[in-house]
């Protein structure tokens, strides 16, 4: 007995993007695009009559652009829409207002650097995990926390913080960054996220952050009281020089179907002695990135965590960590600040954070 396929509908001005994407959903036997559209008042009909389950939309339309009608969805007919994007700096930034939006995912669009081959292995499983997942509406989230005080003790040198996140993560680590005090240790982030993209996401991160936040470069130090976001199509990986992190960037082969990769981050703060130091966690996002990275670090002496699955969108990577052992706790979204805000690695309180972890 067959499953039922999923149902796409495909909004694009461009007949060119609608056919290319149509050809390769209806060739995956899970996948059936249902219908295409041309702008949002064409879409708004074939939703009611076609039923879907995913949208694919694109931003910039005639009449309607695809921010406002994304807002209209999320408000009268929830679904999940994965945004495809430009990979221009203007574009990236509307990507990332349709992420706060409520959008599920968003991936370069073919004809900016990229072909079809490259970004259709990416929109297919981002529509496949759309199965089962957690839908977020702006509307609907919680209201900010307080942000907690700074720690009380100055972190040292070789304290660190590392976070890895996919589908989901903008918006889960927006919610853990803007949340943190000042006066931790660095922080190093790998988030899955196409070139370009990686920057306008640093730059929001910072604008609302209580500490700066940039994306990384080649070689740059990274001290207590910064946070460094891993470049889109650049794995980063953490050094000890001298006195301090430095970060690598690199542009080796994918792990994961993935540049950047969690697990790269991981396995080099192992191979440079940052692990009894560390403080890791595995956020929300799909596939199983970053789980073997973890296990690394908690097997050398870091405390570990990954997001609990009643507030992960995609609740893949959390799952694939906590499930082979990596993960020592599940932490809701809501919790992770105050996790990381309390971390004394360094001081010899491994073990008492541990405790702390809900």
């Amino acid at each position: 007995m067959s499953t039922r396929r999923i149902r796409v509908l495909v909004i694009d001005d461009s007949a060119v993007v609608r056919k290319t994407v149509t050809e390769a959903l209806n060739a995956d036997p899970e996948i059936e695009v249902v219908g295409t559209a041309i702008d949002p008042y064409a879409a708004r009909d074939k939703i009611k009559l076609l039923d879907p389950d995913v949208l694919t939309l694109d931003i910039e339309m005639p009449r309607m652009d695809g921010l406002t009608f994304l807002r209209i969805v999320m408000e009268q007919h929830p679904l999940p829409v994965i945004i495809l994007s430009s990979l221009s700096p203007h574009g990236s930034k509307h990507a990332l207002e349709a992420l706060r939006l409520g959008a599920f995912d968003v991936i370069g669009k073919p004809g900016w650097g990229y072909t079809f081959g490259d970004v259709g292995p990416k929109l297919i499983a981002s529509i496949k995990a759309t199965v089962g997942a957690r839908l977020r509406n702006s509307a609907s989230a919680a209201p900010a926390a307080p942000r907690p005080t700074a720690p009380l003790h100055q972190p040292a040198a070789r304290d660190v913080i590392l976070l890895g996140a996919s589908t989901g993560g903008t918006e889960a680590l927006f919610e853990v960054i803007t949340h943190l005090p000042p006066g931790l240790p660095g922080i190093a982030i790998v988030q899955h996220i196409p070139p370009v993209f990686s920057k306008a996401f640093a730059e929001r991160l910072g604008k609302h952050a209580a500490f700066p936040v940039r994306e990384a470069v080649d070689g740059e130090p990274l001290t207590p009281g910064l946070a460094l976001v891993a470049p889109g199509n650049f794995h980063m990986l953490l050094e000890w020089i001298g006195n301090h992190y430095q970060v690598h960037l690199t542009d080796g082969p994918p792990v994961w179907h993935q540049r950047p990769a969690v697990d790269l981050l991981f396995r080099s703060a192992v191979a440079c002695g940052a692990a009894p130091h560390a403080l890791a966690g595995v956020l929300t996002g799909m596939g199983r990135d970053g789980a073997a990275g973890l296990l690394n670090l908690r097997e050398n002496g870091a405390t570990t965590f990954a997001q609990d699955e009643a507030s992960c969108v995609v609740y893949g990577m959390p799952r694939a960590a906590w499930e082979n052992g990596a993960a020592q706790r599940q932490v809701s979204l809501g919790d992770i600040a105050g996790v990381i805000s309390h971390h004394r690695a360094s001081a010899g309180s491994a073990a008492q954070l541990a405790t702390q972890l809900p």
